[in-house]
């Protein structure tokens, strides 16, 4: 098994290299699928002003639930702080993710610049 650094096992124990992959990304688990998604945050536009991008953030989760049938969402920092970028009153109107399949049956979703 390959850890995310490109090694191979070559010598090193398979504890090192989930070691590894923890500290530089993170996330205790690897990735099993990736994909890239545009999400239309247009909905979040249908509620009162001040509660829009909290609202952007729940339609993130809720595409994400539809499109990777998980039950789990995590939302990089990143992420966050780009929908909440403008204020609470004007998210943007859609966003490119990342998301990330990990092998516990959780969703990593991350911002793509």
């Amino acid at each position: 098994m390959a850890g995310r650094s490109g090694r191979s096992g070559g010598g090193e124990s398979e504890k090192a290299e989930v070691r590894d992959s923890e500290e530089s990304s993170g996330e205790g688990a690897e990735a099993l699928e990736e994909r890239i998604y545009t999400i239309p945050l247009r909905d979040a536009k249908k509620v009162a002003r001040w509660k829009r991008s909290k609202r952007a953030v729940e339609e993130v989760r809720k595409f994400l639930r539809r499109h990777t049938k998980a039950s789990v969402i995590v939302i990089d920092p990143a992420l966050n702080e780009k929908i909440w970028e403008r204020g609470a009153e004007k998210p943007p109107s859609k966003i490119r993710v990342r998301a990330k399949m990990l092998e516990d049956g959780v969703v990593k979703a991350e911002l793509i610049e």
